[in-house]
């Protein structure tokens, strides 16, 4: 049985986990700091930060993983991600009463240099070229 390459360890795919495992500390800090000190004050808006937290943690692990499960995941963590940031920094604008303080995806991620509105969006591209890479093996 081969194993199953890791293309990740290599060029943008490199750059994709680091960026991710960026995000996943600077949110997991924020939040956490957040929730700990001044939860009652914004509430909703930390919490999207934890959960935010929680899906970049998820979609690291899953980029580094080998594997269709870790791809299926990466898959789902960067969806949800997008859906995230989309959903977040749309409300976010139209209503920022909703939202009382900032969350890593208001304003589509503006206080993160809108690095989580692109980020996802990369990271969709880069598992479209894995998942050829995946189908390209299974094939021969």
């Amino acid at each position: 049985m081969t194993e199953e390459p890791r293309p990740t360890t290599t060029g943008i795919g490199r750059v994709l986990v680091v960026v991710y495992a960026i995000l996943a500390l600077a949110a997991t800090g924020r939040s956490g700091y957040q929730i700990g000190t001044k939860f009652a004050e914004a509430p909703v808006a930390y919490t999207l930060s934890a959960l935010a937290a929680v899906v970049y943690i998820v979609a690291t692990v899953a980029l580094v993983r080998r594997g269709r499960g870790a791809y299926r995941t990466a898959l789902v963590a960067i969806g949800f991600e997008l859906l995230g940031v989309l959903v977040v920094g749309t409300l976010s604008l139209i209503d920022p009463v909703l939202f009382p303080d900032d969350t890593v995806w208001s304003r589509f991620g503006q206080g993160y240099l809108f690095i989580p509105l692109v980020l996802p969006v990369l990271g969709l591209l880069w598992l479209r070229r894995v998942r050829r890479s995946l189908d390209a093996q299974v094939a021969a």
